[in-house]
């Protein structure tokens, strides 16, 4: 084989640029490393397989190795690359104890993040979890079923048989906290109230999903207590206590005796693999990179949760982990990589998150101390409209902030919340900031209507409305 392409990661960014890479050059090598046993698989929906919604591990996969190896990709799982030599364009690869070693023409990082739980003690013990994988989700499931049940398909050869089996062997349990009232925190909260569990949400500052703003995390904390679970707001776990196994949060407030713990504080990047190369870092500790994914090393891209991109609203380089961006930014890189250059795209932050009935959406710079730190004089307003017209049932109050520059009247970011298609509508102030649409040039969108839809002013034109009335 001549020098292959390589690419380190086998899921969303690296199996996408090694997919377009095949696609475009049949007659190039492409080399995938793996260094576990699971690509390609949906994380987002691992909160849905915890809570039975999504029946089958399986139903997670999108690719399977026979799958990829079909589109002519060399698929090497189990092999983990621990080493880059970006002079003689090399990565030395371990395999069942074995190192060996392997030249590239060109490399991709694309090796993700990891959940965060070290900043709290305890967080080791038997029954604290994070949720960053297929194994800690098929855990997870595992401990909530009755003993001697089988709620993981252990016939399936990637799964862990030996973890799940273990805690399949656990009484279920009563009691459960989970530490993070982010986008993981309230989606597993949903989860562990679908088993009947009595749950508990901590949460460091005064609201919920803070990523959404205030009105959005104030809605779905009024939901969620509705569904039955106990928030602990501005209260910050200090320990997670227990002999081998959790039996207690220790917090700012009191103790909490509890059966189970899931971890949901956030992610890093990845990227200790290229320590020791001439491969910046950005302030974010991700990998830096330029429009086209390429890093400070001539040869070596990165892509996905590990690496940064370029924010749309401030035009300065930012890390915001999510699985369009990675998946978009890998297509691209195997695309340039083949021979024709193509941009990743500029990121807007684009995110939406279901709580039980409750959806939000948000985009953009929506904290004024952010848009304030990006060089903007920031202005936003909050408005809550119908869904629906009035009179066509199944709407819902939605509530919109809208956050603009008060100098040039640009779109700088929204969030939505509502339990009433509420979500989806980001998409419209997705593609506001990403063509620096004002606020007075948004209010003009024609956007449709029709009873059983929107009501004749959508709940953006009405929070456009506002807030230019105010600017103007």
């Amino acid at each position: 084989m001549s020098d292959p392409f390589v690419v380190v990661g086998g899921d969303a960014a690296g199996l996408s640029a090694a997919s377009k890479f095949a696609r475009e050059r049949p007659d190039g090598d492409v080399i995938v490393y793996e260094k576990g046993r699971w690509i390609s698989y949906a994380h987002c929906g691992t909160p849905y397989y915890v809570k039975g919604e999504v029946e089958h591990v399986t139903d997670l996969l999108s690719l399977s190795p026979a799958d990829v190896e079909d589109r002519g990709i060399d698929l090497r799982r189990n092999h983990e690359v621990v080493a880059v030599d970006t002079d003689d364009r090399t990565v030395t690869v371990v395999n069942d104890g074995d190192r060996s070693v392997q030249s590239y023409s060109d490399l991709l990082v694309a090796t993700g993040a990891r959940a965060v739980s070290d900043p709290i003690d305890g967080s080791s013990l038997d029954g604290v979890f994070t949720l960053h994988g297929i194994d800690a989700a098929c855990a997870i499931r595992a401990a909530l079923g009755e003993p001697g049940t089988d709620p993981v398909d252990t016939s399936v050869e990637a799964v862990d048989r030996e973890t799940v089996e273990r805690y399949t062997a656990w009484e279920p349990p009563e009691t459960v906290a989970v530490v993070g009232g982010g986008y993981v925190g309230i989606e597993m909260a949903e989860a562990f109230r679908a088993h009947g569990l009595e749950t508990h949400v901590f949460q460091r500052s005064g609201h919920l999903i803070p990523p959404f703003g205030e009105a959005a995390g104030q809605r779905v904390a009024e939901h969620v207590r509705e569904q039955g679970v106990t928030l602990h707001t501005d209260c910050a776990v200090e320990e997670l206590a227990g002999d081998d196994r959790v039996e207690t949060v220790v917090h700012e407030d009191g103790r909490l005796a509890v059966d189970l713990v899931l971890v949901g504080i956030g992610i890093r990047p990845n990227t200790e693999l290229l320590s020791g190369t001439p491969v910046e870092l950005g302030e974010s500790g991700a990998v830096a990179t330029d429009d086209h994914g390429r890093t400070t090393v001539e040869g070596v891209y990165a892509a996905g949760d590990c690496a940064e991109a370029r924010h749309a609203v401030t035009g300065e380089s930012a890390w915001v982990p999510l699985g369009l961006t990675a998946n978009r930014a890998g297509r691209a890189i195997g695309q340039t990589v083949a021979g024709t250059p193509s941009p990743v795209g500029d990121i807007a932050g684009t995110a939406v998150v279901k709580a039980f009935d409750m959806e939000c959406g948000r985009v953009g710079i929506i904290d004024h101390d952010a848009a304030e730190a990006a060089g903007f004089d920031p202005v936003s307003e909050t408005i809550t409209a119908g869904s629906r017209s009035g009179y066509y049932p199944g709407g819902d109050e939605t509530t919109v902030t809208l956050t603009a520059d008060r100098d040039s009247a640009r779109v700088l970011g929204g969030a939505i919340s509502g339990r009433d298609r509420a979500a989806i509508r980001i998409d419209t102030l997705a593609t506001a900031i990403e063509r620096d649409t004002t606020v007075a040039q948004l209010e003009q969108l024609d956007l449709a209507y029709a009873p059983p839809f929107s009501p004749v002013w959508d709940p953006v034109l009405v929070a456009a409305k506002v807030l230019n009335g105010r600017l103007e």
